[in-house]
């Protein structure tokens, strides 16, 4: 295959990829129109967080824990606002997490950079701040209710 032949061949690979990204961008400028749309995407995104992270797939399944022991040990208004908060926290912050993560990846093509490191630690650092005030708020609420359990049992 001569140079000429390359040559057209790069061309027409370019402008069909020219095509398919001015479709996606189309795509794109509708993504917004209306509620339900907007809604379909960010379930999309909380599916695909618990689908391809392990951490957010155990964050939810403690956040249910400490929802179930809020309904076995029948929380309070405000306590099951702070359960709430705690839970929903992680969560969040996960999510952020892995944004973060995904950012990274992506602009470094996967190869390992000094700033980009910084990034993930911090972000990673945030969920386990996070997680430690989940943490806290559970022992708060719930150590006095398990310890009045053990004394009655104890008595």
């Amino acid at each position: 295959m001569d140079s000429k032949d390359k040559t057209e061949k790069t061309e027409k690979v370019v402008e069909k990829a020219v095509k398919v990204t001015d479709i996606k961008e189309e795509e794109n400028t509708k993504k917004n129109k209306d509620f339900i749309t907007s809604l379909e995407f960010a379930v999309k995104g909380i599916q695909t967080v618990f689908e391809e992270e392990r951490n957010m797939r155990k964050h939810v399944c403690l956040g249910g824990l400490a929802m179930l022991a809020g309904v076995i040990f029948r929380l309070n208004r405000l306590e099951w606002l702070w359960i709430f908060l705690a839970v929903f926290l992680v969560w969040i912050v996960e999510i952020i997490n892995t944004v973060f993560e995904n950012v990274v990846d992506m602009c470094t093509d996967h190869h390992f950079h000094p700033i980009g490191k910084k990034i993930k630690d911090m972000a990673a650092g945030a969920v386990l701040m996070t997680s430690l005030f989940a943490v806290i708020v559970g022992l708060i609420i719930f150590l006095p209710k398990l310890l009045e359990i053990f004394s009655f049992i104890t008595d």
